[in-house]
């Protein structure tokens, strides 16, 4: 898979995880391991990415004695959720005309 198409893919799967309440790295991967293979090490420079972009906020706090840093979704973060959703739509009919499938008429 292309590797600015697969960063995309978890960038949206982090913000998913992110969706229902705040979280930290560890829970995120954990959460997520059903559906794509991410460890930690792939994680973090996402959610510096996707803080930096707006889309998530990250608070500090302590937790058995250290500071555990959460991660909470932003509006922008939904807003990319749905955007990723609806672009993604493109893409599947773009699958299904290079697979010979067509299963999603055109608008």
């Amino acid at each position: 898979m292309d590797a600015q198409l697969r960063r995309g893919i978890l960038e949206v799967c982090v913000l998913k995880a992110l969706s229902d309440g705040e979280s930290y790295g560890y829970r995120i991967v954990k959460e997520l391991s059903p559906y794509v293979t991410m460890s930690e090490s792939t994680l973090y420079p996402i959610l510096k990415r996707l803080e930096g972009s707006g889309a998530l906020t990250v608070a500090s706090r302590e937790h058995n004695g250290r500071l555990r840093k959460y991660y909470s979704i932003t509006a922008e973060g939904f807003r990319r959720i749905a955007s990723f959703l609806t672009e993604w739509e493109d893409v599947m009919r773009a699958y299904d005309y290079i697979k010979g499938d067509q299963r999603h008429e055109k608008n």
